[in-house]
């Protein structure tokens, strides 16, 4: 089964130490050059295949074999890859010089300070292709803004999470100008190939547009039902490929659209409810309070 990397451990693993606040830090980011980060790692000790739970974003120079899910692909040159917490991947090194630079946040860099869904961009959906091959121009390019988030990140700038934002959307949106690497090597594995249709069917009822949209697939039943397989095979496949149970999915997802709509509409709290598939708005209070320790309402006025 798949092991799940945390923050806490990356920060260990890498640099044995920890920034502050890192666990109330919901929308946390941060970039290194990737030199730095190997700089501690002797030998060829093998990576562990395992998810983590923050995004990456990865520039790559050198000769690398990587497994995403159920996928391998071996690269050879510089590549820019996109990494999601839902899906496990592990890199094996095939030369000594590697170079380059990556980034890593967790979903609440997004949505603080945007509308919309990280995980409906093609890079970052279940079964989608996250690596692009870069040229040499374009190498410059995207290391020009690795670059500049490693001087921003640094900097007292009282708005620089936001200008680092824009410097992670305009990666984003240059890779979308882009072919992607399409030679990936399949290994069929059941489990995989149900979570990651569970998961793109969760996806694909978000984001919440209007007052008039209802989220509807909301148990794990509804889920089985919908994907005609048992409710307990559905579970255990999520469980083992993922480290978490289906409602615990479920509930993430939809407390992160909650706190979305909560933040940046002005719709009240029975209309939210509603959208959000509660029949009452106090059972929605409930669930809200209990995922997050604060009702809606004060969510709002933080």
């Amino acid at each position: 089964m798949a092991t799940t990397q945390t923050l806490e451990e990356f920060y260990q693993q890498k640099f044995n130490w920890l920034p502050e606040n890192l666990q109330q830090d919901i929308g946390h980011f941060n970039v290194f050059s990737l030199e730095d980060s190997l700089a501690g790692v002797h030998g060829a000790t093998p990576f562990k295949y395992s998810r983590r739970d923050f995004y990456k974003i990865n520039l790559v120079r050198g000769k690398t074999l990587y497994h995403y899910a159920d996928k391998s692909i071996e690269l050879d040159g510089t590549a820019l890859m996109f990494f999601n917490p839902h899906v496990p991947y592990t890199f094996e090194p095939l030369s000594e010089e590697r170079t380059g630079f990556f980034c890593i946040f967790k979903e609440g860099f997004f949505t603080e300070r945007m509308r919309g869904n990280i995980n409906e961009l093609p890079m970052f959906t279940p079964g989608g292709k996250p690596s692009y091959m870069l040229n040499k121009e374009q190498d410059e390019h995207i290391s020009q803004i690795f670059t500049k988030m490693l001087d921003e990140i640094g900097s007292d700038y009282k708005y620089k999470y936001d200008l680092l934002m824009n410097y992670v959307t305009e990666i984003i949106h240059y890779a979308l100008k882009m072919t992607p690497i399409d030679t990936l090597y399949k290994h069929p594995d059941a489990k995989s190939r149900i979570t990651s249709i569970f998961t793109e069917l969760l996806e694909r009822q978000f984001p919440i547009e209007s007052t008039s949209q209802r989220f509807t697939l909301r148990s794990a039943k509804d889920f089985a039902d919908h994907l005609a397989v048992h409710v307990n095979h559905l579970n255990r496949a999520i469980k083992e490929t993922t480290g978490k149970t289906t409602t615990a999915h479920i509930a993430e997802r939809l407390v992160g659209e909650a706190k979305a709509l909560l933040k940046h509409t002005d719709w009240n709290i029975s209309e939210i409810s509603y959208c959000l598939g509660f029949e009452e708005p106090a059972h929605f209070n409930n669930f809200f309070k209990k995922q997050t320790t604060v009702t809606p309402s004060s969510f709002r006025t933080v």
